[in-house]
């Protein structure tokens, strides 16, 4: 599958707070190349989530576009992007979001089984294998460690082999030898099958291993920055 080339353009998100309306995001434009890392940083409360959120089609701008080569996403029914994303969208969360009464291997396959994969169950195995978990299949959430339970939430977001992966702090409630890790795993995979990689951070260490950076405050874009290649 083809990776496309995602962009905003004048990305407005607006929320009411009581007789106020709370600006989130204020007039972003990013574009991103198909197989680019993106990491999106900020303070607390500059729109970082937000901003990833609109990218991955799960929330819609007040204002402004979100487009897939070419094309708008932002203005898709909600069944056209629940089709988008099962096809070509991951999405990591900070706090897993495992479903607590099935095991590591039914958290993977049931997505897949959703959308009528055919073998969830076999591409399962060989996800949640791909990430060091083979001997953990039957094991439920609770009965795996922060790191674990991680790592079967990347494997259920690369389950579809989506094109673009979005991370939201994927190791922001980890210590730093496992969140070391989950990140190498994240860069791993998403070089081997060509994704899209845009995650939020607020870890620098996690951020310079981007291709580019983008910093926000109070909602607007602050500037963006490369990453300088050792001589």
């Amino acid at each position: 599958m083809t990776v496309p080339r995602l962009e905003c353009r004048a990305l407005t998100k607006e929320l009411a707070s009581g007789a106020e309306t709370l600006r989130v995001l204020a007039g972003i434009d990013l574009a991103i190349a198909p197989g680019e890392f993106v990491a999106i940083l900020g303070p607390s409360g500059s729109g970082k989530t937000t901003l990833l959120g609109l990218l991955a089609g799960l929330d819609r701008p007040t204002s402004g576009e979100v487009r897939l080569d070419g094309a708008r996403i932002d203005a898709l029914s909600e069944d056209e992007l629940a089709r988008l994303r099962r096809g070509r969208v991951g999405f990591v969360f900070q706090s897993f979001q495992l479903l607590p009464n099935l095991t590591a291997l039914e958290n993977v396959a049931l997505p897949l089984e959703l959308v009528g994969i055919a073998d969830a169950d076999g591409r399962a195995r060989r996800l949640l294998g791909e990430v060091g978990l083979a001997e953990r299949l039957t094991h439920y959430p609770a009965q795996l460690s922060g790191g674990e339970q991680q790592r079967v939430a990347v494997a259920r977001a690369f389950a579809s082999e989506p094109t673009l992966l979005f991370a939201d702090e994927p190791t922001g409630n980890l210590d730093v030898e496992t969140g070391a890790r989950v990140l190498a795993l994240l860069e791993d995979l998403r070089a081997r099958r060509g994704a899209t990689l845009v995650l939020v951070t607020h870890d620098p260490d996690v951020a310079a291993r981007a291709d580019r950076r983008v910093h926000l405050r109070a909602g607007a874009l602050e500037r963006i920055e490369r990453r300088v290649e050792p001589a």
